[in-house]
Formats: structure tokens, sequence, C-alpha cells
């Protein structure tokens, strides 16, 4: 028989205040009752848009086994069992770290301006051969998703894998603290939510307070080929990291790259992961993808997990939905490819995009597009970053170009004589001109800032995947 993940009296000895209802057990935890599965525990979370109380008798009704509350009405108590605290975030938080408490897992905490959902995916498809296995699930890695993963974390689990994200200085270390994980790594440092932030250096310094939640003989994962090395170790150092590990290029990282075929749907390695040859398949491509695999390893070989067997698992990873997924499209007698990266931009992974773009190979007259969307929460330096993505573009060969949104009307104003190119306001705008555009064996990228709504010019691409001859004009809203 399967155990609870949660019984009634395991929560009320985490989170305190009193129950009102039957006996109960959970086999999961919700904050949001449109995706709750019945049986799990709903917690009415107070967010800036929405509090979770509107919907507590809905979720009872849908089949949760209790719900988590601070503000109690006669409707909620006819609906079902309640646990009635002060605050539910609180005790949100408090059984998060009930959960980290419980359980003999070895846990992974993962930052960086760029690659960190992906990165954890990774590690997850990799450690699931060698024991079971949690992670974050989707992005959740702010103040409410990182407890709640935490949440949902079984007493059972060998490892755990947490994906912590800020936009602002000082978010981090409140959730590092309750993680507290085994391993911390901290993919890079970027130019990202550049509006929030005066320097890339303070950027490093909020990412630097990963470390400050490491446990006793933990080890830090840092990017020896990034600008701010020196500074992020500085923070390790100072949290008391047992064990500092650098992955990268350069020749004094300890997870080094020694050899490196890019191609065009996979990459072929050879690296040394602290003193162990290790050569393997990557079956997503990108050179970025690359330099995460490294950390990545270094991850396992902090944890003591088996570099062999992960080295062979991945030949099989795959890249998440909206961030490098490739679609093959048929419609209209012609077929094309999509690369899906609209989940989010910024300057580095836009660079990184591109030039994976670049390690396509159409065939015979068929062409490189770039579909691009505005990469926002960059400050002040916004239009220059978007101009910036001139010399990427031409160095990866891209023969159209498509962007929505007005910074990316800077872009436009850099691209280089010659290369065609087409610009709308909005994402919206873009989808008559693209489907007029794409040509048998096109091979077409997509990316852009969530804000941007890059996702919808996907959904559109794979709409066309209809051979009927009337299929675009209809998706397009014609006739």
């Amino acid at each position: 028989m399967t155990q609870p993940l949660w019984t009634r009296a395991d929560v009320l000895q985490a989170c305190g205040g009193h129950a009102h209802g039957d006996d109960w057990q959970a086999s999961g935890v919700s904050i949001d009752s449109r995706t709750l599965v019945p049986g799990d525990l709903f917690v009415a979370i107070r967010g800036e848009n929405s509090d979770g109380h509107d919907y507590v008798v809905k979720a009872l009704k849908a089949g949760a086994a209790a719900a988590i509350v601070s503000d109690v009405t006669d409707a909620m108590r006819e609906a079902g069992s309640l646990v009635i605290v002060p605050d539910a975030l609180e005790a949100l938080n408090r059984l998060g770290h009930a959960a980290r408490h419980r359980t003999q897992a070895k846990v992974i905490a993962v930052t960086g301006s760029v690659g960190k959902t992906s990165t954890k995916e990774a590690l997850l498809m990799l450690l699931t051969e060698q024991g079971a296995t949690h992670a974050s699930a989707a992005s959740y890695n702010n103040l409410w998703g990182v407890p709640l993963s935490l949440a949902r974390m079984p007493a059972d689990t060998n490892f755990g894998i947490f994906e912590v994200g800020m936009n602002h200085a000082g978010e981090i270390t409140p959730l590092t603290k309750l993680v507290e994980p085994d391993v911390a790594m901290v993919t890079t440092v970027e130019p990202v939510h550049m509006a929030f932030f005066d320097s890339v250096e303070e950027i490093a310094d909020a990412k630097g307070e990963i470390f400050v939640g490491l446990g006793a003989g933990g080890a830090a994962i840092i990017n020896r080929g990034n600008p701010h090395f020196a500074r992020l170790r500085e923070h390790a150092q100072a949290a008391g990291a047992a064990h500092i590990i650098s992955f990268g290029e350069h020749p004094d990282a300890d997870a080094r790259l020694e050899k490196l075929a890019l191609k065009e749907s996979c990459s072929c390695v050879a690296a040394n992961i602290c003193g162990v040859p290790v050569t393997y398949k990557i079956g997503v491509p990108g050179r970025h993808v690359v330099m995460n695999s490294l950390g990545i390893l270094a991850c396992l070989h902090a944890l003591k997990a088996d570099l062999t067997m992960a080295a062979l698992a991945f030949a099989r990873l795959r890249a998440p939905k909206g961030r490098g997924e490739r679609h093959e499209v048929r419609a209209l007698g012609r077929s094309f490819t999509v690369i899906d990266e609209s989940y989010n931009a910024n300057p580095a992974s836009m660079r990184a995009a591109l030039a994976a773009l670049g390690q396509s190979e159409p065939r015979g007259e068929a062409r490189r597009i770039a579909i691009l969307g505005d990469m926002l929460e960059l400050g002040e330096g916004a239009a220059a970053m978007h101009r910036d993505l001139y010399a990427p573009i031409r160095d990866a060969g891209v023969d159209v170009v498509f962007a929505a949104g007005p910074m990316m009307r800077e872009l436009v104003k850099a691209l280089p004589a010659g290369l065609s190119f087409f610009h709308a306001e909005t994402s919206d705008g873009l989808l008559d001109a693209m489907a007029d555009e794409i040509r048998d064996g096109d091979i077409v990228m997509v990316k852009g800032s969530l804000g941007s709504r890059m996702g919808p010019v996907v959904e559109a691409l794979l709409s066309y995947a209809d051979d009927d001859s009337e299929s675009i004009r209809r998706n397009r809203g014609e006739g």
C-alpha cells in the first residue's frame, strides 16, 4: 500500500494550528484549484492577483483531502476538513521545512541567469535512474514555488532537485535556507532583470546567496568561464562551502571540457570531471547545453553518484517545452522545422538559441528563420542589448528575421543590409507574413520573453500541421 504524503497529524505537527472536520491523509499538495488532483492538500495562498481562500470550497468539492486556511467561513466548514492557521503561506513554508527534515535525500539547488529549468530537468532524468528522485515542477522557483516543491517531496526520496530564482536581491537567501542543499549550482550570471539591479555584479551577489543554505560538507558548483566566477567563489567561501567545484572550458576548471563536436541535433563530448575521464553524447544541441552538462556532472560527482550511468543517460536528454523543443511540421505539401524557445529570453539565452539555430543545416534552398520577441526587464540598456543581437544573427547565418515589439525595432535598425526582415508591434502582427514566408525545408526558431507572447506564435506554426490546403487560411482567420 502506498504511503500517504501527509497525514492530518503530520501537518498539524509541522504547521501548528488546529483541525476542523474528519481525519484525512493527502497524496499531494496544491495551491491551485484548477490543477488540483483528488487527494491533494489544498493550501489557500494569498497572491498579488488572487486569494486562495476564494477557491477553498471549490477545491474541497473537487476532492481535496483538506485545506489549510487562515480565514474560515461557514461554507468552508461545511465543505470539508480544514487546518486553520494564522498564515497559510507560513504554514506552507513549515510544511516544506518538515519535508526537508524527514528525508535522508541528497538535495541539489540550482540557480543562474540562464539554464535553471533545463539543468534541473536534466538532473531529474539522470538521477531518476540512480534512485527515487523528486524535483520542482515547471519553474516553481519563487517564494511559494520552492516551499510547495519541498512539501511535495516524499519521505523516501533519494535525490531532491530544486530550482531557485529571483529578480531582486535578498530573494534567494530565505529559499536556500529552506532547501538546505547538499550541493548548490550557479549555471551562469548574465545581465538579466537589469530593471531591478544597478550592475551585473549585483546580480552575481544575488545569485551567490544560494550558497548560504549549504549544510556541513556542502559543495558549491560554479561556472569557471563566467566573468563573475571569482565573486561567486568568494560568496561560497564566505558561506562555508566545504567544496568548491568549477566547470567549463577554462583549463583550470575541475569539471573540464576537453573535446567537443557540435551537431545539428546533438553534441558529442569528452570531459574530465574532477579527475575522471567521461565521454558522452547529449541528445540536445547547443554549446550552452554542453557547458551546463559539465556542471551537472560536477553535481553528480559531489553527490558520489554514478558518472558512467549518467553519461550514458545524456543521450536520451530532450529539451523541455519552450526551451529548445523541436517539431517537424508538414503543411500544404511542405515541411519545416520549428524550434520552440518561446518560454523566456534574455541576451545570453538569445545568443545561445541563435547559435544553436546556426548549427542546423537547412536542406537545399531552405533557410534559417528567426522569429524574435522583445527581451523584457533589461533596464536602461535594453535598446543596445537588442541592437547587439545583430552579430549573433549574422554569425548564425540567419536568412530571415521576424521581429515583434518596440525593442525589437531597435534590432531591425541594426540588421545588416540584404537580410530579409519583417517587424510588427505585437506577436499577433507577425502571423500573416510568417505564414506566407515559410518554405519547404526551412528551420524556424521562435524566442522572446514570456511577456512578448511568442508562445502563441509557436502554436500557430504547429497548427499548420494539416495537409489541407485551406488550413493556413483558416488559422489566419481568412475565408
